[in-house]
């Protein structure tokens, strides 16, 4: 189903003319999960983003679909048991871009050490008991398991061996955070929502009963300012909670958001090989846990959890980022001796942990864990839970939690956005089992995943496709893919690009909202986070392409070139080097 400018446009237009079911304000990954199920309950559904679909937070993850084991140490069990069930459940659901990939947690005998060789074992028999690895679980393979200090060195020979004691092995997944926003935002527009990306809403509206009926937003492509209503509002919005919430002038108190930067670096694999994700602590005392992770050539790694209070649209690395992450990185692995000009690509994003109370006037349930932190602890020490509270005039908003427990949060929003249907409206909706409801390109069996994508691919390779394209296009798009193979018989390569670069490209204009290069270049696809090689290369003809399709003026490519320039250029860490 065509999801594209032209598109948007007509959905414009029925957005301010039909009354929405539910409006959902905030397209990352909580809004998106929470269309894609109001769709499904067949709700007439509206969903908008100020920026594009998964531009914030979701984007700008650390790229797994985790338990979070840390977590266990600060007794976040509930936290840790949604979330570790939820792995396998992503992977279903969304099986081109969920794979299961064993971490190792190296064990240090050093200041502030978050894990022991004992407390390891604890925690990660924990951490598999309540993910059901165990008995007959098809999971069984991945059960943990230690390893000594030979063993671990064997395996990542980088390591610093000085005080190492060994390593537990345990299973997590790796993840496209954007792609996993966007092909639940397709599913849903599949099944019917009205999503709309660059609109902003700038007011929440009320009915004569100061109950909230609607917003009123305004469209970022073209300044235009309209209204529209719904029966039932809610807020989705990440970091913007307490932005969208203070719209809301009849009902808003105090915020209740404690906002963290978490920081990642990428360096080709030439100068760090990593063989696995690995996970330890920072070693010095700050409780900190730093990930190193391959992918594509390239090892990434971070984060540096510090409480944020910068422009959220734009959270940047810093120089501080910069220098406490390579410090770490150089001591855990002393020989990589990493500098600044290593630095191939990076990125920053906003966490929107939950801290203030909830006001006694609110209705409140916890979502996923625990839902209020101490406004005195370590920034790593706030917990990842999630809230759902509806205020006065009915404005609900869903704030927290981690990418992982996403579908789990939307389905605690349904039950009550199902309840007020029925209460405040008279309507009867039946929502729909979410586990099973695969997002848009995960219609193959998520149980022979790597066969199915390798078959896939193939099928690029015999519509004319290089096989290193099909391949990354079938990861990408997974049963989509096919939908650009086809495609791919029928055109010629466009100027500086390949003829799978072509296809793909232009299957990302028609069919997910692929507005600017920037659009394209860091969130349907990640070329310029792990593929800097080429970047250069491919860039013009993107943009030329773009140009094409969407006719743009002169003016329009100037600012479109300088627009992601300064986006490679902030990546690259540009202004930090020579």
């Amino acid at each position: 189903m065509p999801f594209s400018l032209t598109t948007r446009k007509e959905e414009i237009e029925r957005l301010k003319n039909e009354k929405l079911d539910l409006l959902v304000i905030g397209g990352g990954i909580t809004g998106a999960g929470v269309a894609l199920q109001a769709a499904a309950a067949k709700m007439k559904t509206g969903l908008i983003d100020m920026q594009d679909f998964g531009g914030g937070t979701s984007s700008r993850s650390t790229r797994l679909v985790h338990g979070g084991i840390r977590y266990l140490k600060t007794f976040d069990v509930q936290v840790v048991s949604d979330t570790v069930k939820e792995r396998a459940v992503i992977q279903h659901i969304a099986p081109h871009m969920t794979q299961p990939d064993p971490m190792i947690l190296p064990i240090y005998d050093e200041p502030g050490t978050t894990f022991t060789m004992f407390s390891v074992k604890v925690a990660m028999d924990l951490y598999d008991h309540l993910a059901g690895i165990e008995g007959d679980s098809p999971l069984m393979k991945y059960a943990n398991y230690t390893i000594n200090k030979e063993e671990t060195l064997k395996r990542e020979p980088q390591l610093n061996p000085v005080n190492l004691q060994g390593a537990g092995v345990y299973l997590d997944y790796q993840n496209n955070d954007s792609r996993l926003v966007l092909e639940n935002v397709k599913k849903a527009h599949d099944l019917g929502c009205l999503a709309v990306s660059r609109l902003k809403c700038i007011d929440i509206l009320h009915d004569d009963q100061g109950r909230v009926n609607g917003v009123r937003v305004k469209d970022q492509l073209t300044d235009e300012e309209f209204v529209i209503h719904a029966n039932v509002v809610i807020n989705t919005s990440g970091p913007w909670s307490d932005t969208v919430r203070q719209e809301d002038k009849q009902s808003y108190k105090k915020p209740r958001l404690r906002p963290t930067k978490g920081v990642h670096l990428v360096v080709d694999q030439s100068r760090l090989k990593i063989s696995q994700p690995t996970y330890f602590g920072s070693g010095t005392a700050d409780g900190r846990m730093i990930f190193a992770i391959p992918r594509e050539g390239k090892t990434y790694f971070g984060t540096t959890d510090t409480d944020f209070t910068g422009d959220y649209a734009h959270p940047t690395v810093e120089q501080g980022d910069i220098d406490y992450l390579l410090d770490i990185i150089n001591r855990k692995y002393p020989m990589a001796h990493l500098t600044v000009d290593d630095i191939e690509a990076s990125w920053a994003g906003i966490r929107p942990l939950i801290e203030a109370e909830i006001s006694p006037t609110e209705a409140a349930d916890a979502v996923s864990g625990a839902s209020v932190s101490d406004s005195t602890s370590a920034p790593s020490a706030v917990s990842r839970g999630s809230s759902l509270t509806e205020a006065e005039d009915g404005l609900i908003t869903l704030a927290g939690g981690k990418l992982t427990d996403y579908r789990i949060m939307a389905n605690g929003a349904l039950a009550k956005i199902k309840q007020k249907q029925h209460d405040d409206f008279g309507k009867d909706f039946v929502l729909q089992d979410s586990a099973e409801i695969k997002v848009a390109g995960g219609d193959f069996d998520s149980d022979n995943a790597e066969a199915e994508l390798a078959a896939i691919a193939q099928n690029g390779v015999q519509s004319g496709i290089s096989s290193e394209d099909a391949k990354e296009i079938a990861n990408l798009f997974g049963s989509d893919a096919n939908q650009i193979f086809a495609h791919a018989q029928e055109i010629e390569p466009a100027a500086g690009l390949t003829l799978g670069q072509t296809a793909a490209l232009d299957y990302s204009l028609n069919e997910e909202m692929a507005l600017t290069p920037v659009d394209y270049l860091l969130r349907r696809t990640y070329h310029i986070l792990f593929k800097n090689d080429t970047l250069d290369k491919v860039k013009a003809g993107i943009i030329k392409h773009m140009a094409d399709y969407y006719n743009w003026d002169q003016e329009q490519i100037s600012r479109y070139e300088q627009e992601l320039n300064a986006e490679i250029s902030e990546s690259r860490l540009e202004k930090f080097k020579n």
